[in-house]
């Protein structure tokens, strides 16, 4: 019976440590392509590094081609692929996850709201009427590949419910920032794309209702919901998250049958020897319907999620890095560590997000609208607030759909970097304290 409960327990966690290794890995190579654009704008070179990204890339038959810089193709384009996972993880943590009832989503949620809404206060108490406003949506913005890289850097010291609540609440930061991203960092609506945008949607939710489970149908639609959405005005990575919630997360056999179905077919397959080197007509039979029932056992979300992971964490997020990190910081580029912006940015990123996600966690807990999980202190939720405040790739992201001003752009990139840096080492320093604390405590009891 224990055998079968630790069976149980493994399969119910798996997904999520395979989730948060592949997010802490990634977020070293964040950093490393971070610091390898950082020292090339500022190296001899720095002019090759803005000549590359302002390349000009044609894609598509004369007439109807579009051309953009290859830095838009990278935000307009190939980050589409960071917001269908977003949407996915997002539309999955609704379903079955962290967020599928009001009592487990309780403190991620409150933690979220107060450290998207007390960042963007503070930025705005600098900003407010002036050139910076626009930017009051950066320090909302949470990094979870670099939030779970610094706690993965603190081994297994800490409660597993600490890691489950930092990652259910980025995702929740997620979906408030695509939501601003939408509704305030939206330019001009063309109404015949937005419609046009309307029926793909449409047709992608007839697929979902059909049972099409064929991911290449959703692939196809998906890349002309992203023109639509690119030629409406609304930003074309929204494009992604609305594809995603269109993805079928239902499975058409359960584990039971599928078991059943496996052990019939391996048995065929065990009783039909080929002959030679090649597979007997049954066996090959037997491998076909095995391979249908592995499709149909799998809801074609967590597969879409699982083929994503690795493309989004090792290339399409160090390749956004690598694009948008890169600031000129010397010479006579204008930049100032007290220019209001920077400031705002480093204020709510580095202040507002710890006090945010605490002060809002402690009144959820407070008005029983949530608990804290097993094991879990508020000085290890401090330590998780200012982890928060490493807000980098959306960050950036959302900088620069606020500022098309290069110099106000690059006065954000340099508070949300610096604030980045020092927040996770904050985050690092109070969670190793509380590491040392939650360990001794466990030795002694």
């Amino acid at each position: 019976m224990r055998h079968r409960s630790s069976s149980i327990t493994d399969r119910l966690i798996r997904p999520f440590q395979e989730f948060f290794h592949t997010e802490a890995a990634s977020g070293m190579l964040l950093l490393l392509c971070a610091v390898v654009a950082l020292a090339w704008a500022n190296s001899p070179w720095g002019a090759t590094y803005q000549a590359l990204w302002e390349t000009k890339l044609t894609i598509g038959p004369e007439g109807a081609a579009l051309s953009k810089s290859l830095l838009h193709w990278i935000n307009d384009g190939l980050m589409v692929l960071f917001f269908l996972l977003v949407g996915l993880e997002i539309k999955r943590e609704l379903l079955v996850g962290e967020l599928s009832s009001p009592r487990k989503a309780g403190l991620a949620i409150a933690g979220a709201i107060g450290g998207m809404v007390v960042p963007a206060l503070l930025y705005l108490t600098l900003n407010a009427g002036g050139v910076g406003e626009r930017g009051w949506g950066i320090p909302m913005a949470t990094d979870i590949a670099f939030a779970l890289g610094v706690l993965a850097l603190l081994g297994r010291g800490l409660p597993v419910g600490l890691r489950v609540f930092l990652a259910a609440l980025a995702i929740v930061d997620d979906l408030g920032a695509v939501l601003v991203i939408a509704v305030f960092y939206t330019a001009e609506l063309s109404m015949g794309a937005l419609l046009a945008a309307a029926v793909v949607w449409g047709l992608l939710w007839a697929c979902n209702l059909l049972g099409v489970r064929q991911l290449w149908i959703y692939g196809v639609l998906g890349v002309v919901l992203w023109l639509a959405v690119l030629k409406s005005g609304v930003h074309a990575t929204v494009a992604g998250v609305l594809l995603a919630l269109t993805i079928p997360a239902r499975r058409k056999i359960d584990g039971e049958a599928f078991l059943t179905q496996a052990q019939t077919l391996l048995e065929v397959f065990r009783k039909s020897p080929g002959t030679g080197r090649l597979l007997s007509e049954d066996q090959r039979d037997a491998v076909y319907s095995l391979q249908q029932a592995c499709e149909h056992v799998e809801a074609p979300l967590t597969r879409m999620e699982h083929g994503l992971h690795g493309l989004v964490a090792y290339f399409v997020m160090p390749v956004f890095a690598l694009a948008n990190a890169g600031v000129a910081l010397g010479g006579d580029s204008g930049l100032s560590l007290t220019h209001s912006v920077t400031l705002g940015v480093v204020l709510g990123l580095l202040v507002g997000k710890p006090i945010g996600v605490l002060l809002t966690a402690w009144l959820a807990v407070r008005l029983r609208l949530a608990e804290l999980p097993a094991g879990v202190t508020w000085g290890q939720l401090l330590g998780v607030g200012c982890l928060c405040g490493i807000g980098f790739t959306m960050a950036l992201f959302i900088a620069g759909l606020a500022f098309p001003d290069p110099l106000l752009l690059d006065q954000a990139k340099v508070g949300i970097l610096s604030a980045s840096l020092l927040a996770g080492l904050l985050g690092w320093v109070f969670l190793a304290r509380a590491r040392k604390i939650h360990q001794a405590k466990a030795l002694s009891a």
